[in-house]
């Protein structure tokens, strides 16, 4: 697992290691911890996360939070509504249905209906029973090392939650469009090649395929930006076969590419069916798909759906309220202006820093390859390991991913400012420094 807390790796204050050892008496032992010394947080405000101590950690990871923590408009809404109706679906309300046409009017005009689920992990299940159910396939493609939830049957399609949770026998993985180690310098044809390929062999093997999913910038992956507009042959791909394509917005949406609202727009492409995931309400457990209406058809037929918790009213007046923010805080102009800023920075540490090789992505959503030779591009998950904990130690969170787990992620809040991002840039300087010596 990329940057996890190694039992007896390193040395613990007494009182962490006795939360540990509470943790793992009383949660079991599949749960993880993020860095080699784990931290212990009992407020958010903003960009900002605090230890009892009252020490301060700018948290530069946390997309669940996508206005930032404990967002005041958030907060107020949800404290308004848990005061006056917590119901399910079953029963009319028009609060499903304002935030429905609001949501929907953000994306293209053939995505025409909203279902509501709670989780990112329960909206990619979802989205799979409705391909399945209009392709009358069951054949699944995604990146090598995507990740799109914890279900069964969403795991068995999440090959970055480790060799020990097998892919399931009508899945196949094909290699992430990585334009820093393209053969040929055009990862459209490259990644719609690979994608040709796993049909091919679907149907070789018998199964029908269903569909292709992936997010827009290739989050797991390594943070793969580019160049814009690549995917759409890979999505021709897909549909010649009768399958769909499913974008997966759980990551890249709402802003975060500072491009448009939606990762899939920045390649000119429609989906099928957009999953979203917790930050559709600033991490209160709202998510949703939507689809397009003859997408949906067949499985509304046939299938009855009910979420108790998905698209209660405390949810939506969450998620709308994040709508609010991002509309009037300019949060997708923020994502841009300050996404640029900060990748100009960074790319300006990796002229003065041979370890890192390459910087890329799109607005508030960067990765760093860590590198231990640039001519040969060869990954350094070692390196990645000390920068992470390395800023962990200067009071900057960020994380890793990659298929050699040597890619940092950047990922903040979409309030973060340029303040921010120079308070980021000055700590990583350091720490590359003292890397480097």
């Amino acid at each position: 697992m990329v940057n996890a807390y190694v039992e007896g790796a390193a040395d613990l204050d007494p009182d962490t290691a006795v939360l540990i050892a509470q943790r793992k008496a009383l949660l079991g032992p599949a749960y993880r911890l993020m860095y080699a010394r784990p931290l212990h947080f009992v407020r958010g405000e903003g960009v900002w996360l605090y230890t009892p101590e009252g020490e301060r950690y700018l948290d530069a990871y946390n997309n669940v939070t996508s206005v930032g923590h404990c967002h005041p408009t958030v907060v107020k809404a949800i404290q308004r509504q848990v005061g006056v109706l917590a119901t399910n679906t079953r029963y009319l309300h028009g609060a499903i249905l304002r935030y429905a046409e609001r949501l929907l009017a953000t994306m293209p005009a053939e995505i025409g209906h909203l279902m509501y689920t709670c989780t990112g992990s329960d909206a990619n299940d979802l989205a799979v029973r409705i391909a399945q159910s209009h392709t009358g396939g069951t054949g699944i493609i995604v990146t090598e090392t995507a990740y799109h939830g914890i279900t069964r049957a969403v795991a068995e399609f999440s090959p970055s939650l480790g060799e020990n949770v097998n892919l399931g026998v009508h899945v196949r993985t094909v290699p992430a469009p990585d334009r820093y180690r393209s053969a040929t310098g055009d990862v459209g044809a490259e990644f719609a090649a690979g994608v040709r390929a796993a049909i091919a062999d679907l149907r070789r093997h018998g199964i029908k395929p269903a569909l292709l999913i992936c997010d827009g910038i290739f989050s797991s992956d390594g943070v793969l930006d580019g160049p814009a507009g690549f995917l759409q042959g890979a999505v021709d791909a897909i549909r010649e076969a009768g399958g769909l394509y499913i974008a997966d917005e759980v990551q890249s949406g709402f802003g975060r590419t500072g491009e448009a609202i939606w990762g899939f727009q920045r390649h000119g492409v429609v989906p099928d069916i957009v999953t979203l995931g917790k930050p559709m309400g600033n991490g209160f457990p709202v998510a949703g798909v939507a689809a397009r209406p003859e997408v949906l058809a067949e499985f509304g037929a046939k299938a009855r759906y009910f979420n108790t918790f998905g698209g209660n009213p405390v949810a939506v007046e969450a998620a709308s309220a994040v709508l609010d923010v991002i509309e009037g805080e300019g949060l997708l102009e923020n994502a841009r202006a300050v996404g640029a800023y900060l990748k100009a920075g960074l790319e300006t540490l990796a002229l003065r820093h041979p370890c890192v090789g390459d910087v890329r992505g799109a607005g508030l959503f960067l990765g760093l390859e860590i590198v231990s030779e640039r001519a040969c591009k060869a990954p350094d998950a070692a390196m990645a390991t000390r920068l992470i904990n390395g800023l962990r130690d200067a009071r900057v969170l960020v994380s890793g991913c990659g298929r050699a787990a040597n890619v940092l992620k950047v990922r903040p809040p979409l309030v973060f400012s340029q303040d921010h991002a120079d308070h980021l840039i000055s700590a990583f300087d350091d720490v590359l420094t003292r890397s480097d010596s």
